[in-house]
């Protein structure tokens, strides 16, 4: 028995939808089936990993237990976004939104520079490719899944209201047909329309450059990332210089610090982030981007703990951004990484 028939039923099967164990078992692998497009659809709305994951399955036990009242008059996959899509909103309605350091303060000249936390419910959390990005076949389809859940796109989305942030994932990243959102939201294509119209020009005003597709990495986005892993791991700050942008900015939430420019950030790395130096990269797989699992040497002996996962951006050819998640007493479980990493992981 799967753990969501196990949380539907408390563990028993006379209440199975479909009838006995055979029947929940069925109903379990359809709507399991869906768990990560659903798990995307929710980070998108709701910028938080761990919402998203608890909005997916709050989402799946509702469907469980009213799998025997569903008609089929809509396909499974449409029931299932019309029961997130309230749950997300139940979620929204206290008007919390998400954001990155960079939209909440302006760059914090080094001189000035001072590590001041905010509560983890402020910050646009990371996600793992793997738990929101379903695998597809076709190249544009996968290309627009991975744009959209980029860290500067997802922060964009929640300048947006609730209904509008609905409509404008539904229409435009999973490419529903208007009349089909006016249906799951209860409101007519006009109202749709309108919303779609009223949300781009938001994302227009607020979501800023973008960084470089990345899917795949290009032959030349692949070498700066081996550039930056040794200049990193080297803690060389000539040679990370050389590869970031003139204007590249550097977050560290939970603290509401972010610094710009290459001097800024490489004098922050020598001063308060010198306990970095010597630290390791491990590649993952987040939000659509290049990133790494940073680990920095142990203070209290041999090899190497945890410290930060990193999203990095990329645009015309350089670093454009450094996004280190410091929270790795949550982050780093959520990526299924090690809790440290052995001396002889020394020499990268």
């Amino acid at each position: 028995m799967s753990d969501l028939t196990t949380t539907a039923t408390g563990g028993g099967a006379a209440d199975a939808p479909g009838g006995g164990e055979a029947g929940a078992a069925d109903v379990d692998a359809r709507l399991e089936s869906h768990r990560t497009e659903l798990t995307g659809y929710c980070y998108r709305m709701l910028g938080s990993a761990f919402e998203a994951e608890d909005a997916v399955q709050d989402t799946l036990v509702r469907a469980w237990r009213n799998f025997d009242r569903f008609e089929g008059r809509s396909s499974l996959r449409s029931w299932l976004y019309r029961i997130a899509t309230n749950v997300c909103l139940d979620m929204l309605s206290a008007g919390s939104k998400r954001a990155r350091p960079v939209d909440l303060t302006g760059p914090t000249p080094l001189a000035r520079a001072a590590l001041t936390p905010r509560p983890e419910n402020v910050w646009l959390e990371p996600m793992p490719d793997g738990r929101i990005l379903p695998t597809v076949q076709d190249p544009a389809e996968a290309a627009v899944a991975r744009e959209s859940v980029r860290l500067a796109f997802v922060a964009a989305l929640q300048h947006l209201p609730p209904k509008q942030r609905a409509v404008l994932i539904l229409r435009e990243v999973l490419a529903w047909k208007a009349a089909e959102v006016a249906e799951l939201l209860e409101t007519t294509v006009a109202s749709v329309n309108s919303a779609l119209q009223r949300a781009r020009a938001t994302l227009t005003e607020t979501e800023g450059r973008i960084p470089d597709a990345a899917d795949p990495l290009d032959e030349e986005q692949q070498k700066l990332l081996e550039r930056y892993v040794r200049a990193f791991e080297g803690y060389d700050m000539t040679a990370l210089t050389a590869l970031l942008h003139e204007d590249a900015v550097m977050t560290m939430p939970p603290f509401d610090l972010w610094l710009q420019g290459t001097s800024d950030i490489t004098g922050f790395m020598t001063t308060l982030g010198a306990a970095c130096a010597g630290s390791r990269l491990l590649p993952v797989s987040v939000n659509g981007s290049p990133g790494f699992a940073h680990y920095k040497p142990d203070p209290a002996g041999s090899g190497f703990v945890p410290w930060a996962v990193q999203v990095i951006d990329v645009r015309d050819g350089a670093i454009s951004g450094m996004h280190c998640f410091l929270d790795v007493e949550r982050w780093f479980p959520l990526f299924g990484l090690p809790d440290r990493l052995p001396a002889a992981s020394a020499g990268g």
